[in-house]
């Protein structure tokens, strides 16, 4: 295999691949990508058993071949190579090793047979559509934050995708929920989607398509089935196996009766919290939210070092409440709002709260409150 390719080209798709690789394996194969080169052009596959990607770039090909170089490895020779280089990759079977020059750099990096590298079957994949990618970022980016750690209920440990019907409309839903916090946003159901399954997409792969769409334009073709699924744009695709698990009834969870209504200016509001809850040691601590007409007091009390409250003028006129919630989930759900202005919609101090943006009817949270 002999070929040359722009540094810029070659980074870019690195950066893409390698993230997938773990840098701890006890297979080595995995800590490889597969490097094909025909029809001028490279192929680089990585893959974790759980998630592989594929990205395909033009290069100037002397000589085809395949081989797998150590991903990190060849990522970080090729990142610290100088900007605007030509680099030339040339794998000889004589003394196993993938030679890489760009300038008067030279290395030479030890390789692993491309038959021990895995190849992960997508099966079929009855179910396919089309989204736009700027819809695919803001369904992620709105709903992730809320995806739990915890690996005890791995079935939380992603965002549930499926159809549903919002006022007699078909929707495509994403939900995501650590049990504390739930975040739901959706769309119109894309052509195609009708009679998908409900399947929840991981974690990492949530993190890695999301990268993969920052510069993308147009749509992204999406393909999936009960077990797999499988993300395609310019000249990548990404395959990801799905959790195998069952996501909670989450409507039951969403409150219907909440009555009082508090709104607010999200950015004035989010950096009220930030403030005061400065004084608390850790950002889990509760900031107690302190509610009259037209006012509301932000409060945080910490035993060892002070007490810190803000007030903000608020549109509010119901009764008076106390309500407690974690710093930390007010910061991420005020984020996620676009209009400017964060609606609250509460109960009373025990039940969950929900928050809308006011100018966004297909974006809803869900928070608990906590005992202040």
């Amino acid at each position: 295999m002999k070929i040359t390719i722009e540094r810029a080209a070659l980074l870019k798709s690195l950066n893409h691949v390698q993230s997938v690789v773990e840098r701890r394996n006890t297979i080595p194969i995995l800590s490889n990508v597969l490097l094909e080169a025909k029809d001028e052009q490279l192929s680089l596959t990585a893959t974790d058993l759980d998630i592989e990607i594929v990205e395909t770039i033009g290069a100037s090909i002397s000589q085809a071949g395949t081989i797998t170089a150590p991903a990190h490895t060849l990522y970080d020779i090729v990142r610290k190579l100088p900007d605007g280089s030509q680099v030339e990759l040339t794998f000889n079977e004589e003394d196993g090793r993938l030679a890489v020059k760009a300038g008067r750099s030279r290395f030479a990096l030890a390789c692993l047979p491309k038959e021990d590298f895995p190849v992960m079957s997508a099966g079929e994949l009855p179910n396919r559509f089309s989204v736009s990618a700027d819809d695919l970022a803001g369904l992620i980016d709105k709903t992730r934050f809320a995806i739990s750690t915890e690996e005890t209920r791995y079935y939380l440990n992603g965002i549930y995708l499926h159809a549903a019907e919002t006022n007699d409309i078909a929707m495509l839903r994403a939900v995501a929920t650590d049990g504390h916090r739930l975040a739901r946003v959706e769309f119109p159901l894309p052509d195609g989607a009708a009679g998908m399954p409900g399947v929840i997409v991981p974690r990492k792969a949530v993190a890695e398509i999301r990268k993969l769409i920052e510069d993308a334009d147009g749509f992204v073709e999406i393909a999936l089935s009960d077990t797999k699924i499988r993300f395609q744009s310019d000249g990548i695709v990404l395959t990801s196996k799905l959790i195998d698990g069952t996501f909670p009834d989450y409507e039951r969870v969403i409150p219907e009766g909440n009555d009082k209504i508090l709104s607010v200016s999200a950015k004035e509001f989010a950096e009220a919290v930030d403030r005061v809850s400065t004084i608390s040691t850790e950002k889990s601590r509760a900031v107690k939210l302190n509610l009259g007409t037209e006012l509301l007091t932000l409060s945080v009390i910490n035993p060892d070092s002070g007490t810190a409250t803000e007030e903000l003028v608020v549109d509010y006129n119901d009764e008076a409440m106390e309500i407690g919630f974690n710093a930390r989930y007010l910061l991420d759900v005020t984020m996620q709002l676009d209009s400017g202005t964060a609606q609250f919609v509460l109960a009373d101090p025990g039940s969950p709260t929900l928050i809308r943006d006011n100018n966004a009817e297909e974006a809803l949270y869900v928070l608990m409150p906590m005992r202040v």
